[in-house]
């Protein structure tokens, strides 16, 4: 049976997480107020950031931008976007 969630960013009940995906209570507070969905998209999310600004992720600043952008993108506040990135059409 899957377990639900009430989502932080979609503002619904949805699917959730299976297990945490950090350690500690930053990782507990996703795995209880995030859904399956929203993680899955700031998962590709993250991915396009990292690729496009080319972060370094052995640098504590881009490592602390990325936390900051994943805190605004799961709360559903305005997060930043990758430059030139035009979303496909439906």
């Amino acid at each position: 049976m899957t377990r639900t969630v009430h989502c932080r960013k979609y503002n619904e009940d949805l699917p959730g997480l299976d297990r945490p995906p950090y350690p500690g209570a930053k990782g507990e507070d996703i795995y209880n107020n995030v859904s399956k969905k929203a993680w899955d998209e700031w998962q590709k999310h993250q991915t396009m950031l990292i690729n496009e600004r080319r972060l370094n992720m052995m640098n504590a600043e881009d490592r602390k931008f990325l936390q900051q952008e994943m805190d605004k993108f799961l709360s559903g506040q305005e997060y930043a976007q990758a430059e030139g990135y035009v979303p496909p059409s439906p």
